[in-house]
């Protein structure tokens, strides 16, 4: 990608976003950043005053996190910006020292998402996405029809979501589609010289562009780099209730409600959004002219593989290995412990900056001003999203959360908690970052569950695929924003294919994660 091309944005601000909106919707944002910015603060001092019957430390954190989740909620500011907020706060007000808010960002787990983000990075800068992409769809019989094309590119985009982030795979994946969006639009126009055909009337734009964002969401729970809730709800698990998932045990608990999700929603987007023809001529030779521009693989694809390749080597083997021995050999535990994942991720791409694409110019296949340009938003959401997790459990405020929550509700059964923690974790993603919803639902979950002496695990783990699933709203996850600012995807289209997922994915989560934690022993 050069220079001048502009990059899809995580995080906007309002005048960036409303060349996408409409009029009305334009008001609309405006009067929910405006409104969120001046109830933040006083939504935070109104808790802090509610929650007196608290611990000092507890009550502190409650308004704080009130103020904060307004702020994420509206968008006031930059969501990362507003992380950055609650960790000054949780200083100033005496709730944590420094050392302790700031060394969260010294966990392993963030150097996994740096060290992704930097592959991602290669792969779009050598065109490794455009590759796969048009490699996929190139297979006989997939172009002859709209609707193989659309599963398609949800089937490319979940595989790559599975081991990129969500976000980087949606903005590598939506550029592709409305390629094949604009194709389409060209090819109806010349069948049909008197139709008005505009791409973002087509339903088949929309089912495409939604497949893009909502697969990218799906497929990112298939690892633990998949997505950011994925590496803090594990993070969680292993600090606060010494309960460790290993890469490949991971997927292993994912991989069959991924497929079940990915099914489920190739099912809801063709029915709910049909596209208007079932074959457009000339797509196929369209795919095919696109894919003979990317010419052979040069030296950069083919380092940009070796160390792709290296990382999901280093990251499965410990649990394929433990997996053969039964967990029960020295080797299984040697790797254990040498190849942890964030160096195992800083080391695949440091490989990068070592193999060289023109030894003679001392070229190599990223250069450090490549690597800048990495979503260093999403990383400061991530870190500050450890830090206030691990607060929750450790002023008790999550604890009194969980208490007050399950004499509220009566529930005290593991699927009764699991599926409270499922519904509260995909309702808070629907109107603020998915990071955002699992740093306040994994430990209101663990908590839950340990009163009741049932397995934490499992409505942990439910919170944590439960947050990847908002897909209602723009604002609900980065995907979503992205492929919203096409303007080939109408809000109510979004809102009704949004809701029957959501609901659909609920079910789906609760069922398949109690039977494959209790399969696998988990917790």
């Amino acid at each position: 990608m050069s220079d001048t091309e502009k990059r899809p944005t995580t995080y906007r601000t309002f005048d960036e976003v409303q060349e996408t909106l409409s009029p009305a919707e334009q008001r609309f944002e405006r009067i929910r950043r405006t409104t969120g910015l001046f109830a933040g603060p006083v939504v935070g001092i109104v808790v802090y005053f509610a929650c007196g019957a608290l611990d000092e430390p507890a009550q502190r954190l409650a308004g704080v996190l009130a103020w904060v989740a307004v702020f994420w909620v509206c968008e006031a500011i930059p969501i990362p910006v507003t992380a950055m907020l609650a960790m000054s706060l949780v200083i100033a007000l005496g709730i944590a020292d420094a050392d302790d808010v700031f060394g969260g960002f010294g966990n392993s787990t963030i150097f996994v998402f740096i060290g992704g983000f930097i592959l991602a990075e290669s792969m779009s800068k050598h065109g490794l996405d455009r590759r796969f992409a048009f490699g996929i769809l190139s297979l006989p019989g997939v172009a002859a029809s709209t609707t193989r094309i659309i599963v398609a590119f949800g089937l490319i985009t979940a595989i790559l979501s599975g081991f990129v982030s969500n976000t980087a795979t949606a903005a590598m994946m939506m550029p592709i589609a409305a390629g094949i969006v604009g194709f389409m639009v060209s090819a109806m126009r010349r069948a049909d010289a008197d139709a008005e055909i505009h791409p973002e009337r087509l339903q088949f734009s929309t089912a495409l562009m939604l497949m893009v964002a909502y697969s990218a969401s799906v497929g990112g729970l298939l690892t633990p780099v998949g997505s950011p809730p994925n590496l803090i709800g594990r993070a969680y698990l292993e600090q606060e209730l010494d309960i460790t998932i290993p890469f490949f045990q991971w997927m292993v608990l994912a991989a069959p409600l991924v497929l079940v999700m990915f099914l489920v929603l190739c099912v809801v987007l063709i029915r709910l959004n049909k596209p208007e023809a079932k074959h457009v001529e000339g797509v196929e030779d369209y795919i095919s002219e696109e894919r003979s521009k990317l010419g052979a693989m040069g030296a950069g694809g083919r380092n940009t593989l070796i160390a792709f390749g290296v990382a999901v080597t280093l990251w499965v083997l410990p649990g394929v290995v433990g997996l053969a021995t039964g967990g029960e050999s020295d080797t299984y535990d040697w790797l254990l412990e040498h190849l942890n994942e964030g160096a195992v991720a800083i080391f695949a791409a440091s490989l990068l900056f070592l193999l060289p694409v023109n030894w003679g110019r001392r070229q190599f296949t990223l250069t450090w001003n490549d690597a800048v340009t990495i979503d260093w938003g999403t990383i400061i959401l991530f870190g500050s999203g450890i830090v206030l997790g691990g607060l929750l459990s450790s002023t008790g405020l999550a604890e009194t959360m969980g208490t007050s929550l399950s004499g509220l509700l009566g529930t005290d059964t593991l699927v009764g908690i699991t599926i409270l923690a499922t519904v509260i974790a995909v309702v808070i993603s629907e109107t603020t970052s998915n990071t955002a919803s699992v740093v306040v639902v994994a430990p209101i979950a663990a908590q839950l569950a340990l009163a009741a002496d049932v397995n934490p695990a499992v409505p942990v783990i439910a919170a944590i695929f439960g947050a990847s699933f908002g897909f209602m709203l723009p604002v609900s996850t980065p995907p979503n924003a992205i492929v919203y600012g096409t303007g080939m995807v109408p809000i109510t289209r979004m809102l009704r294919s949004g809701i029957v997922f959501d609901v659909l994915g609920i079910i789906i989560i609760v069922t398949g994660v109690t039977l494959m934690a209790n399969l696998l022993g988990i917790g």
